[in-house]
């Protein structure tokens, strides 16, 4: 598993920086990856960021997927996986990275700042596709830590809301202040996102953590099969005919959660079968 999908650790000042776009596209870097340029940085805690870069034109992907982003090393990429944060409808990309002091990536990723340039792969990848999954009502969007960053490329994508009719938007952390993107979902998607009135009618929040008094404590495995998560939103415990689910956090919470679900009859899914349920196996085989 790489950096992309640790949980965060104790919380700072919140900084943004950012840096109006380039009015011509970064240069190609190579066959397999593009220069982007940094546009903005917002570092949530002292071990939590998030940034912005240009995208190339020619790069595509699936609200849900992660491709190789990393810097020059040496003379060398040296790379790691991160899911987009950014829906596939954007002009810009988003990443959302936790800090970590000794690794070889985040030690020096941490630093960046707006005009900075980061080599992003054009190859994009992953199973957490709605492609993937059984005609349902309920799609359930589960994450902890930095597990959050690609469903918000998904909640901000119109055909989630298409195939499903209420899409409830998941995220454990420790710390209330480790909650990523909180303010955004709360208010900005269903108030003023081109989707919002979609948002407002059918995406369901909630947020939850461990270490401190809040609306919601407690770890996701243990909310789902208690039946707590499905009362605290006002739905019908989770069915098999009606609900799916995507995962994507720290390992524990995956193992457990897969354990909670598969003991319900539920079947993972992946690209070549459909299924109740899918995990980013290239983050948790690592």
């Amino acid at each position: 598993m790489t950096a992309a999908y640790d949980d965060p650790s104790p919380p700072s000042a919140v900084a943004f920086e950012e840096v109006p776009a380039p009015d011509t596209p970064p240069r190609k870097s190579s066959a397999a990856l593009f220069d982007a340029t940094v546009l903005a940085v917002h570092h949530w805690t002292d071990r939590l960021f998030s940034f912005t870069t240009t995208r190339e034109s020619s790069f595509r992907f699936q609200s849900g997927q992660f491709t190789m982003i990393g810097l020059p090393v040496d003379g060398r990429p040296l790379l790691r996986a991160y899911s987009m944060a950014s829906s596939e409808y954007e002009p810009t990309l988003e990443f959302l990275s936790i800090k970590v002091q000794d690794g070889p990536l985040t030690s020096r990723l941490q630093h960046i700042r707006p005009g900075d340039t980061v080599l992003v792969g054009r190859k994009a990848s992953g199973t957490l596709l709605l492609q993937n999954l059984l005609p349902g009502r309920t799609l359930y969007l589960l994450s902890s830590g930095t597990g959050l960053a690609p469903f918000m490329g998904i909640v901000r994508s119109p055909e989630v809301y298409e195939q499903f009719e209420k899409v409830v938007l998941v995220h454990g952390c420790r710390l209330v202040s480790e909650l990523a993107y909180d303010h955004l979902i709360r208010h900005e998607l269903p108030e003023q996102h081109l989707l919002a009135e979609l948002i407002s009618k059918q995406l369901v929040y909630y947020p939850t953590v461990t270490r401190e008094p809040f609306q919601h404590e407690g770890r996701i495995p243990a909310l789902l099969e208690t039946g707590r998560l499905c009362s605290d939103i006002g739905l019908p415990r989770i069915d098999l005919d009606r609900d799916r689910f995507m995962l994507c956090g720290s390992p524990a919470m995956l193992a457990d959660t897969r354990a909670v679900l598969e003991k319900r009859g539920f079947g993972e899914g992946n690209m070549s079968r459909r299924g109740h349920y899918v995990i980013e196996r290239a983050f948790v085989d690592r």
